[in-house]
């Protein structure tokens, strides 16, 4: 496992990881660059490196993994460039009001989200022109990419594994404390727990992640079962809260997902009722919880 102080650009060949700032911690991320046909994968890392790679070597496309603001954070110095992504991220990114919707951002915050992405993260609707397909492999120069659907994390989820230098990108699957994201709209855990499964059965040397360790050159071993054990922690919290009844408002003051109140508050507040409501909704399916006049309670407290 690389620490973070080895956090430095590293080439594979062609390959080269491109550390975000304060080591791909959002609103950053890591990028990648295949020198050669001039690929740049998410471009959310340093925005002077970048600019520098587009000088010389240079830069001919951009793909994103997904439609996340820190992944399209330095989009804008490649706008005149063709963009690829998968298509359901595609329709995302085409309008501002479609990548609210996809975050379930509240009507009432509805403008602070929306000036948020557009000044910090410098939003604009783009079009792909063309698109990354699960199952497809490209042939970029002196490279083979797999093209990995990974849904879980947004619906279009891609990662990529590099086949001549065994180097498997698993995007937003970082391997983090923090442990999965999945509080879009469309986000799924159950889709989370069979990507980040499949992912870890393939066959590879290096791993890189979109954010913090950033690259693993010995197999990541138990962080894939700690990194998932986070789901079966925060669910476990839920239900030992929910042996009277609350409502997710409730739930939410406990501070579940991010362990306390952090500013600004409307940004993690979001994400806090995000994620709880899509542990509710799994638990209801399961019949592990049940919803009596609006509020969550186990059945055995009723």
């Amino acid at each position: 496992m690389t620490s973070r102080k080895e956090l430095t650009e590293i080439h594979f060949g062609p390959l080269w990881f491109l550390p975000g700032d304060n080591y791909g911690i959002y609103p950053y991320c890591h990028s990648l660059y295949i020198e050669g046909p001039g690929i740049l994968i998410d471009p959310g890392s340093n925005r002077e490196r970048l600019m520098e790679i587009r000088q010389d070597p240079g830069v001919n496309e951009v793909w994103l993994s997904h439609f996340h603001e820190d992944h399209f954070l330095n989009l804008d110095l490649f706008d005149d460039l063709p963009l690829k992504t998968s298509e359901p991220e595609a329709r995302v990114m085409g309008d501002i009001e479609l990548f609210l919707d996809a975050y379930d951002t509240p009507a009432e915050h509805r403008h602070y989200w929306k000036e948020l992405f557009i000044e910090q993260f410098r939003f604009k609707p783009r079009n792909a022109a063309g698109f990354l397909r699960g199952g497809e492999t490209v042939r970029a120069g002196d490279v083979t990419i797999e093209i990995i659907s990974a849904p879980g994390h947004t619906p279009g989820h891609t990662a990529f594994f590099f086949r001549e230098q065994a180097v498997l990108f698993l995007g937003d699957y970082d391997l983090s404390r923090f442990g999965p994201w999945y509080g879009d709209r469309n986000s799924s855990i159950e889709e989370t727990i069979a990507s980040v499964n499949m992912l870890r059965g393939i066959n590879a040397d290096v791993w890189i992640t979109a954010h913090e360790t950033g690259i693993y050159e010995d197999k990541p071993g138990a962080a894939w079962d700690e990194y998932l054990d986070v789901i079966r922690r925060r669910e476990e919290k839920i239900l030992d809260l929910l042996d009277r009844p609350m409502n997710l408002e409730d739930l939410m003051a406990h501070w579940i997902i991010y362990g306390k109140p952090k500013e600004p508050r409307v940004f993690f507040e979001l994400g806090e009722r995000l994620h709880i409501g899509k542990h509710l909704e799994r638990l209801l399916k399961k019949g592990a919880v049940k919803r009596v006049d609006g509020k969550f309670v186990k059945p055995d407290a009723l």
